[in-house]
C-alpha cells in the first residue's frame, strides 16, 4: 500500500491532494480530461459535492456546484481556487442549506474511507437538500486504487454501491467502470467504480428507511 496520512481531515492530507493535482505528467496529458467528460456525461446540473477536497470535481463540473469537505485546509485551497466550498458546520449556517435546493448530490471517492454506518449517516444527512427525483451519484477506486491509498477502509464493488443505494431509499439507474474496463482496475490507480441512480422518495419516506 502506498503510504499516507491516514487522517483525512489534517493539513498534510490536503497537501497531499494538492501535490497529486501538480505531478508534471498530469498537467502536460490533461489526466483530468476524460473524467471532466464523463461527469458531464452524468449531467448533474447543480451539484452538491459532499468531500469536495480542494475542488478536483467542482472544476471538472465548471465550477458551478457547491463543495463540503470536513477538512478545513481543503476547503480553503477549494475557496483559493475560485469554489463555492464550505465546511460541514459553515455549510449548515450557509444559504445553501435549503430542502431540494440541488439536483444532484455526488460522492467521489468519499465511501471507502467510511465504515457502513458512517456512510449511511453521511448519504441520509446531505439527501435533505437533493430535490425529489434527484440524482445520486458515487464513484469509488477499484482494487488498485483501494490500495494506493493508507485511509481507506473498506472496499466497495458494484454490488455493495447498489445495497446501499437500497439502503438509503436510491434506486440504481446506471453502472459502468471508468476510464477502462473493470479488468484494469486491478492494475490502474485511477480506474473507479461509477454508479448512479435516483431518489424519488419523499424526506419523510426516507426517514422511515433509518
Amino acid at each position: 500500500m502506498t503510504s499516507g496520512p491516514s487522517d483525512t481531515g489534517d493539513k498534510e492530507y490536503a497537501q497531499r491532494l494538492v501535490a497529486l493535482q501538480r505531478v508534471w505528467w498530469k498537467r502536460l496529458f490533461d489526466a483530468q480530461a476524460p473524467y471532466r467528460w464523463n461527469l458531464a456525461r452524468l449531467q448533474p446540473g447543480f451539484a452538491l459535492e459532499v468531500g469536495c477536497g480542494i475542488g478536483r470535481n467542482l472544476a471538472n463540473g465548471g465550477g458551478g456546484g457547491v463543495g463540503i469537505d470536513h477538512n478545513a485546509a481543503s476547503v480553503t485551497v477549494a475557496r483559493q481556487r475560485g469554489f463555492i466550498a464550505f465546511t460541514p458546520e459553515e455549510f449548515q449556517a450557509s444559504g445553501y442549506a435549503q430542502e431540494g435546493k440541488f439536483d444532484s448530490l455526488l460522492l467521489s471517492h468519499i465511501l471507502e474511507h467510511l465504515v457502513p454506518e458512517e456512510a449511511l449517516i453521511l448519504i441520509r444527512t446531505y439527501l435533505t437538500f437533493l430535490r425529489p427525483g434527484g440524482q445520486l451519484i458515487v464513484e469509488t477506486p477499484q482494487e488498485r486504487g483501494y490500495r494506493s491509498d493508507a485511509s481507506h477502509v473498506r472496499f466497495l464493488d458494484f454490488e455493495a454501491l447498489e445495497a446501499l443505494y437500497g439502503s438509503v431509499g436510491a434506486t440504481v439507474e446506471r453502472r459502468s467502470s471508468f476510464p477502462f474496463p473493470r479488468a484494469v482496475g486491478r492494475l490502474f490507480v485511477y480506474n473507479e467504480f461509477v454508479v448512479t441512480g435516483r431518489v424519488m422518495t419523499s424526506r419523510q419516506e426516507r426517514g422511515s428507511l433509518q
